[in-house]
């Protein structure tokens, strides 16, 4: 069985990254491709994250050490959610899709906010036509909670989105 593992993002990492980022990834994450410099700036300052301990924190998502996808946890976001709900963010390259990448990363990053005392609860915020995200969720072991307008994210056209929230109790 392939190995998934998770590492912090550097240099290396930011042309395949970007090369990575297809319709699927610009649609339910990104909102638009990430140009070198944004990638290198948004790497820096996970890794200053990382290094005090605070905001957001991303890492790569790896299937037998080749970059897969990316995965965050931030315990920042607040919208939709309780404190010390942890929100976590993530996707996967498409080589990588269908192998079970997400659901692996996703609990791998439950594993790092639990050990790191975080919060006490991690968060997937979903928008409800995103059918594989939704799978990831409960593949994961996350429980439904219900369906919200997001006061801080917006659909292309600029109208509130909608968002399925997910919760696992750590």
């Amino acid at each position: 069985m392939p190995e998934v593992t998770l590492r912090p993002l550097g240099e290396s990492d930011i042309a395949a990254h970007n090369s990575a980022e297809d319709a699927e990834i610009v649609r339910w994450l990104t909102g638009e491709r990430g140009t070198t410099e944004a990638t290198r700036r948004h790497f820096e300052q996970l890794a200053a994250n990382l290094a005090a301990g605070e905001g957001k924190r991303g890492f790569g998502v790896c299937l037998d050490d080749r970059l897969a996808g990316y995965v965050d946890c931030d315990p920042d976001i607040s919208d939709g959610l309780e404190q010390r709900d942890v929100n976590i963010s993530y996707t996967t390259h498409a080589w990588a899709r269908g192998q079970g990448v997400a659901t692996r990363a996703v609990a791998l990053m439950c594993d790092y906010i639990r050990e790191h005392r975080i919060g006490d609860r991690a968060a997937l915020r979903i928008e409800p036509e995103n059918v594989a995200s939704r799978r990831v969720a409960e593949r994961a072991g996350f429980r439904y909670v219900r369906e919200f307008v997001s006061a801080t994210d917006t659909n292309s056209d600029g109208s509130p989105t909608m968002m399925c929230l997910y919760l696992l109790d750590l």
